[in-house]
């Protein structure tokens, strides 16, 4: 069987699952890889066959996604023409993590496409919502990388087709210590911004991993320096607490490693709300925006933060053995064409 799996570039929670993922593939059947998105901070150790440009979302410095900028670097001519060539028709099976290019060439050309992501849980009706609706942020998670059936995973089992985090051999084999310092990566904030707040608290000393430095340098008790991921996740491993946005590998991370966590949801980012609520639900505080009224809450996090307990067990080969047994033991259906950019009708509840 020869599989194409595909990948959202965006961000680097994706590309830290297929770390994973990819070599359970491997040992089965065939495997292709797809990245899109130009975001990405981590480079895979494994042969990438298709690189596209596709659609990518921009982090600004206030904290959100910058819609302008997201926009202006979407070339529309060149993302249609990547859908119609993506050569998804050579391919038994394609296994998509929230990657637009396949999705939707899958999808105009009547080719099976099976999501498995951390997205697609968000459609269930057991998931904890955002209090706030977001059209445009329910229009993505609905259209953005649609798919024929749905394998997902979130902070807890909250049903049969949902599983807990694949948490990383990297993560699973740290030495965990507690040194002292707290990691950071808010990717969403401009380093001055983070520098001005964190710089407030003065009993902490903070290492902040930024997408907006080329270079390493301190401002007070913040050590600002650029992403590594190997140097990330030694950072994680040693620190007393981790401060990022409310994405979803890092935060599942960081609770694996056994650290207390607080995290701040990205602006216009609707899924990092739903998020949010799954971690409220845990017990893992939230902080809406970093801002000088929330010092407070960062403090008192400082002081007096706890640990959630979690249990994320290793289980990357059972799922994957599970999505391929359950696609070969499927009665053959046909899977229907639909010209590009219809929308498929998935239920995201409120």
């Amino acid at each position: 069987m020869k599989i194409l799996y595909a990948i959202q570039g965006t961000g680097n929670g994706h590309l830290s699952r297929a770390l994973d993922v990819i070599p359970a593939l491997s040992r089965r059947v065939t495997v292709d890889v797809l990245i899109s998105g130009i975001q990405a901070d981590l480079k895979l150790p494994f042969p990438v066959k298709y690189r596209y440009e596709g659609l990518s979302f921009i982090f600004g410095k206030n904290g959100g996604v910058d819609i302008i900028e997201t926009f202006r670097k979407a070339h529309t001519r060149k993302l249609l023409s990547e859908i119609k060539s993506c050569p998804v028709e050579e391919y038994d099976l394609v296994i998509n993590d929230f990657e637009p290019i396949s999705a939707w060439a899958c999808r105009i050309k009547g080719i099976k496409c099976i999501a498995l992501s951390h997205q697609s849980a968000l459609r269930s009706k057991l998931v904890p919502k955002p209090k706030h609706r977001d059209w445009f942020g329910s229009w993505i998670l609905k259209n953005y990388a649609p798919a024929h059936e749905y394998y997902s995973f979130h902070f807890r089992k909250y049903d049969n087709q949902i599983f807990t985090p694949i948490i990383r051999n990297d993560i699973r084999n740290q030495e965990i210590s507690d040194e002292g310092h707290y990691t950071v990566y808010l990717p969403a904030y401009g380093d001055k911004k983070l520098i001005k707040h964190l710089n407030k608290i003065k009993n902490a000393k903070w290492e902040v991993f930024s997408k907006h430095t080329l270079k390493s340098y301190h401002k007070g008790n913040v050590h600002i320096q650029p992403i590594d991921g190997v140097s990330f996740v030694q950072s994680m491993a040693g620190s007393a607490g981790v401060l990022c946005g409310a994405g979803f590998e890092t935060p599942a991370e960081a609770l694996y490693l056994g650290k207390k966590l607080m995290v701040i949801p990205m602006k216009r980012q609707y899924e990092q709300h739903f998020n949010a609520e799954s971690l409220k639900e845990l017990g893992v505080p939230i902080m809406p925006k970093l801002g000088k009224k929330r010092i407070a809450d960062l403090q008192k996090w400082v002081d007096d933060g706890r640990v959630v307990p979690v249990y994320f067990p290793e289980q990357t080969q059972f799922i994957i053995d599970k999505v391929l047994q359950e696609y070969i033991s499927a009665p053959e259906k046909e899977v229907k064409k639909a010209p590009l950019f219809s929308l498929p009708k998935l239920k995201i509840q409120h």
